[in-house]
């Protein structure tokens, strides 16, 4: 006997319904394992070898382990590390093409550059921060001072010479910083790389420089070059005994090397989650945290949020100072 049109109907109905609600219970999953299912690049701004470029390839190696997937280096040297941030900025927000940003590249260069060529804010979007590192600064023995009282009295009595990397690099913008904040008048004097500045001031070529610890630190082992302070916020872990420049004397002198994690502007927020997950993750791992405190940075670590405000206090805070010292980039 032929079921009734009724029933047929009602059990097609029941079919049909049970058939969407395993849709919605599917779908969820399929969007978790839907990324990553191809290689996912980092561009690293800056040339291979370098601090960010060390840094990138450990963040990289921690990423790719915890989503199963290769993590693809691209280093894009260029323009203090806008070329690499605008092809971030213009990729599309897939997961698949992240960045390695700096405070140089999310902050210093919006004074430096007339464009940037994109928005640090509006184009990106935060992930998380990741690491920090301090300048110190550096001084020759021969100029018998040991406090950075005494090098900002002897900078009144007759001039100073202080060597950098180039024009609006962290240490360009720490010597700006000090002029600005002691009221002296040191003189800034570029170098190609940051590594004939500190030939020429183990010589006394020149009287100081601020560089990243790992850069000095052989230098000062050996009594070549004497250390007075650090420009951190808190004493960093291999020179421990250096004071701050605050507990130093100078009061609102905080300049910090800094390195996040950043993806296109419209990055998808599970996906946001969990690389900021991972980046977290690697930050409160004993192991990887002793590794990173070898290339001489500390952690970081926090929100997506945080990162944001973050950018947009490191903008508002090089304005003035850049302004100032008329400081332009090479």
């Amino acid at each position: 006997m032929a079921p009734h049109p009724a029933a047929t109907t009602i059990r097609a109905s029941r079919r049909a319904a049970l058939g969407g609600l395993a849709a919605l219970l599917v779908r969820p999953a399929l969007a978790q394992g839907a990324w990553p299912n191809r290689p996912i690049r980092l561009i690293v701004p800056f040339a291979a070898g370098t601090t960010t470029d060390i840094l990138g390839r450990i963040l990289a190696e921690a990423i790719g382990r915890q989503v199963g997937q290769t993590i693809v280096v691209d280093n894009r040297a260029g323009a203090g590390g806008n070329v690499g941030a605008l092809a971030v900025a213009r990729a599309p927000a897939d997961g698949y093409t992240l960045l390695l940003g700096t405070n140089g590249t999310h902050g210093i260069n919006a004074s430096l550059f007339t464009d940037q060529g994109f928005d640090p804010v509006k184009d990106f979007t935060p992930i998380a921060p990741f690491v920090t590192t301090a300048a110190v600064l550096g001084i020759t023995p021969s100029l018998g001072v040991s406090s950075v009282a005494e090098l900002v009295a002897l900078a009144k009595r007759r001039p100073l010479t202080f060597a950098s990397a180039g024009n609006g690099t962290t240490g360009h913008l720490s010597q700006a910083l000090l002029n600005l904040r002691a009221g002296i008048d040191t003189q800034h004097v570029p170098y190609r790389n940051a590594g004939q500045g500190v030939t020429d001031l183990v010589a006394g070529r020149v009287d100081g420089m601020f560089y990243h610890p790992l850069g000095l630190k052989p230098q000062l082992d050996v009594g070549a070059l004497k250390a007075l302070a650090v420009t951190s916020e808190k004493r960093v872990s291999i020179l421990p005994d250096l004071p701050t420049m605050a507990e130093a004397g100078l009061q609102d002198f905080v300049v910090e090397g800094r390195w996040h994690l950043f993806g296109p502007a419209g990055l998808p927020p599970e996906i946001v989650a969990r690389l900021n997950k991972t980046t977290n993750d690697l930050l409160a791992d004993p192991a990887a945290l002793a590794n990173l405190r070898a290339q001489g940075v500390e952690p970081l670590g926090g929100t997506p949020e945080a990162l944001g405000e973050m950018t947009r206090a490191e903008i508002a805070k090089w304005r003035p100072v850049v302004a100032a010292a008329n400081i332009r980039p090479d």
